[in-house]
């Protein structure tokens, strides 16, 4: 699957979007790939830019052929369950809770700081510092106004 990111990120940047998620899943049967994007400029993700990133996603899939069968391939922008992947994505959203998983590690709480590659989250009674690479997060609750 980190190929077929990396192939991904390498088409979809030029067009100034980031790929956030790239993942399969079966739906009725049938083999879905869904691609998370977000916008380099950190602009809201339109249905223009979701739909030119379809044609240049679609354009490399059939180049490399990443299944021997059908699939359907799927963009979405971040939305609630938005990935926090990158010390940036964690900057943004300062102050947001997130849901955080780890070995040893499953919480709910705010991202209170952000330092190098580390990322502070305020958890109770004292606050929880991770590394970069070592867990998986996402947004858990939606900001006020778009960061």
């Amino acid at each position: 699957m980190e190929d077929l990111e990396n192939s991904l990120t390498e088409v979809l940047g030029p067009i100034g979007l980031e790929v956030l998620e790239v993942r399969t899943h079966k739906d009725q049967g049938s083999l879905v790939l869904l691609v998370r994007v977000d916008r380099l400029d950190e602009q809201p993700v339109t249905t223009e830019d979701l739909a030119t990133a379809s044609q240049v996603a679609g354009l490399e899939l059939d180049r490399i052929a990443p299944f021997p069968d059908r699939y359907r391939l799927d963009l979405e922008s971040p939305g609630p369950q938005r990935p926090l992947l990158r010390r940036r994505h964690f900057e943004r959203m300062l102050g947001l809770k997130a849901k955080v998983s780890a070995d040893g590690h499953k919480f709910t709480a705010p991202i209170a700081a952000v330092a190098g590659e580390l990322v502070t989250f305020a958890t109770q009674p004292n606050p929880t510092t991770l590394a970069l690479g070592t867990f998986r997060a996402e947004l858990a609750e939606w900001p006020d106004h778009h960061r």
